[in-house]
């Protein structure tokens, strides 16, 4: 027989309302209670009879996760984190993804799932900053990403622009000074995308080495998976570009790169040292490992459920828009020359 919620109160020592309090992220029940609630919700594997409690309470216990697509690693990646995340609240995700489509990211603001859920986490890929007015003012949404910034939600997103300037900064502290971009837009680019914020934290880092920049080593074009990363080494050798380093917009990328630096005949990191983004599960057992920037994904998706059952649960004056910026590290392996083992550098 499934444990109820009264088998997680007896085992815990509580109420049955501190139990429903926990599990609703209610302020009143202090932290030390909290943490035994949960424990012992985790031990007995309770999990809450969304329909009774959607019938009591007006809510049907299911959020939201709207991403571009789930065959990006990243998103992938963040969906599970979050579907974690809201576990612990007694809350189930529902994801839709848009493929990138405008018409599917505005449908996901007005229509489909969004009668079904309490709330929505959305990480738009199309429609930006002048389209902040079509997003519902106070409602129970979370913006992930960068694409829209000031708006009338909470925001949950990532230190872009200082991460990718401190992966850079990490290549050159190993002496590395041709550090080949991978990944990035071209010249009609959108300002606001992640691609744009991470060449200028690439830009940054040389700049503050007194190192100037060669249109050379930045690869344009391409989406950012690993047959891009390939096909951007190759067209470096085919042009006889000198360089020593790579700094892929992605772990994906970075992985294509690999793969073709050691057809090319190059050794990593010997020859050149490469580094990637996202800090996806996959770089960690490639040949070589592969040093990348975690942009605190975890951090972002336990943020941004926390953020949408508070908003969820708002009963009294609606708090003004929050903004909240992961914290991100570089995780050194041996595509850097660090070794089997990791080892992280605390970001900002």
């Amino acid at each position: 027989m499934s444990p109820t919620i009264h088998d997680v109160a007896r085992a815990a020592g509580v109420s049955i309302k501190t139990v429903s309090n926990v599990l609703n992220d209610s302020p009143k029940v202090g932290s030390a209670t909290r943490s035994r609630v949960r424990r012992i919700i985790d031990e007995l594997g309770y999990r809450p009879n969304l329909s009774a409690r959607g019938l009591r309470s007006g809510k049907t216990g299911v959020i939201g996760l709207t991403v571009p697509s789930l065959r990006e690693n990243y998103f992938a990646e963040l969906a599970d984190a979050v579907i974690r995340e809201a576990a612990k609240r007694g809350l189930r995700v529902l994801i839709e993804q848009t493929n990138g489509e405008r018409k599917l990211e505005l449908e996901a603001l007005s229509g489909g799932q969004i009668r079904f859920i309490d709330g929505m986490l959305f990480s738009p890929a199309e429609l930006g900053q002048d389209d902040v007015g079509l997003l519902p003012a106070g409602g129970p949404l979370v913006l992930l990403g960068e694409r829209i910034f000031d708006g009338p939600t909470d925001h949950v997103t990532m230190h872009n622009t200082s991460s990718a300037r401190a992966a850079v900064e990490h290549l050159l502290h190993t002496g590395r000074s041709r550090i080949a971009l991978v990944g990035a837009l071209d010249s009609s680019g959108d300002a606001a995308s992640s691609a744009s914020l991470r060449e200028r934290g690439y830009h940054q880092a040389l700049a503050g080495a007194g190192i100037s920049s060669d249109p050379a080593l930045v690869v344009r074009g391409g989406s950012w998976g690993r047959e891009t990363g390939a096909a951007a080494i190759a067209d470096l050798c085919r042009r006889g570009a000198a360089f020593d380093a790579v700094f892929a917009m992605n772990d994906t990328l970075a992985l294509g790169a690999l793969r073709r630096l050691a057809e090319e005949g190059l050794s990593v990191p010997r020859d050149v040292a490469v580094i990637g983004f996202d800090n996806i599960d996959e770089g960690r057992y490639s040949l070589p490992s592969l040093t990348s920037v975690d942009p605190g994904r975890e951090e972002i998706a336990e943020t941004a459920v926390r953020l949408l059952v508070e908003r969820i649960g708002e009963k009294e004056e609606p708090l003004a828009p929050r903004t909240v910026k992961a914290g991100f590290r570089i995780v050194h392996r041996e595509s850097t020359g660090f070794g089997g083992s990791e080892v992280r550098d605390d970001g900002h």
